[in-house]
């Protein structure tokens, strides 16, 4: 692809996120009931290709096993509230009534509280207890701590998360996590991430992992892009990543499975990872919006609490509805945020594709009108897509 100068001595490829595309309808529709938006990892299956993301604001166990009840899967954050308390819950109702030039500082303090083992295999059963699928995350720093507590519990799906997740992580101060002498010695599959290029995600998909997230700051509650100065917009990043799953998959015959991870709000965005290349989506601040996720109306990252230098902050989401209404409908609103998964069902139809394999083939469009062109009054008014 053609790069553009920057200046003398610096050039760039030219980026897009998912508010520069459009999804192009193609010669055929479909009805919505006819289309499959199930999907596959390893040994399971779900009928949406969903990823709750593991943030405390958004999955509890509790949370957990409705979104596995509705058809998706849900990743518990195992360095947690929930497996440094026995009880969080007066600690979530304190976040969420905290000033928001004070929340950074004292939750700060409140994840100082150290990560209780026998926690970690007690959160895991109360998912695998529900009868649904136990998926649950680690940063690459913790994972080999926690690995006996994650494979006594009989974790079903183990994420290992970071900001940014390579292959080949050097340190001249600790031994690093080796992820594919960890992965093919692990008895558990393994999704990694984030990243955020071709080349990241090939080396990823080389380690033997089943699914890497694709996604590095594009989260509602996330700074990294601020605070580092790194980062890629979605639309490129799925699309380079899904580039490297071809080439991983003509050199090996192995699938693994590109999960967009961050930066979508709407049904149309996630209709738009999928047709960029993703699989499936791992959201978190669209889910925080319900009545059942933990955070009272209040999201954060990860990496908001880190001790020495935070890249998150605790973002209000308000309640917008049950998770049944976010996830499957009804909506009441006409913005894009609940009924995601409708939502993807039509544009599939819409377009012409019957599986979410077929809908990564749909043609997409750069079109930076596509926002606001005969959107004026709804900006003026701030309503519909003028939010």
């Amino acid at each position: 692809m053609a790069e553009l100068e920057i200046g003398i001595g610096k050039s760039g490829r030219r980026a897009y996120g998912f508010d520069d595309i459009a999804i192009v309808p193609s010669r055929r529709t479909r009805d919505p009931e006819d289309v499959d938006i199930s999907w596959e990892i390893d040994a399971f299956r779900f009928d949406l290709p969903l990823v709750a993301a593991a943030m405390d604001g958004v999955t509890s166990p509790a949370m957990a096993i409705e979104v596995g009840h509705l058809g998706g899967l849900a990743a518990l954050n195992l360095e947690g509230l929930w497996t440094r308390y026995e009880d969080p819950d007066p600690l979530f109702e304190e976040i969420a009534r905290l000033d928001p030039d004070k929340a950074t500082a004292r939750m700060q303090q409140i994840y100082s509280e150290p990560i209780r083992p026998e926690l970690v295999t007690q959160r895991i059963r109360e998912i695998k207890d529900a009868g649904v699928t136990s998926c649950a995350s680690l940063t690459p720093q913790r994972t080999e701590q926690f690995a006996k507590a994650v494979v006594e519990a009989e974790l079903d799906l183990l994420v290992i998360q970071g900001t940014v997740v390579s292959a080949e992580h050097v340190s001249r101060t600790v031994e690093p996590l080796n992820l594919k002498r960890f992965i093919r010695e692990f008895d558990i599959p393994v999704i990694v991430g984030g990243c955020a290029s071709y080349q990241a995600a090939l080396h990823l998909m080389r380690t033997g992992a089943v699914g890497i997230l694709v996604g590095v700051g594009p989260g509602n509650a996330c700074t990294t892009r601020g605070v580092l100065g790194i980062g890629v917009p979605q639309a490129t990043a799925i699309a380079d990543a899904a580039g490297a799953r071809m080439r991983h998959l003509d050199e090996t015959g192995v699938y693994v499975q590109v999960i967009a991870d961050g930066g979508m709000s709407k049904g149309g965005d996630i209709a738009k990872a999928i047709a960029c290349g993703a699989d499936a989506v791992m959201i978190g601040s669209p889910l925080a919006a319900a009545h059942e996720a933990p955070g009272r109306g209040y999201h954060w990252g990860m990496a908001t609490f880190h001790p020495t230098l935070p890249r998150g902050a605790r973002v209000r989401t308000e309640i917008r509805g049950t998770l049944r209404e976010i996830l499957l409908g009804p909506a009441h609103e006409n913005d894009g945020r609940l009924n995601l998964f409708g939502a993807l069902r039509t544009s599939m139809a819409t377009c012409g594709y019957e599986s979410v394999k077929e809908f990564q083939k749909a043609e997409v469009m750069v079109a930076p009108a596509l926002q606001t062109e005969g959107k004026s009054l709804q900006r003026a008014q701030q309503v519909g897509m003028g939010h």
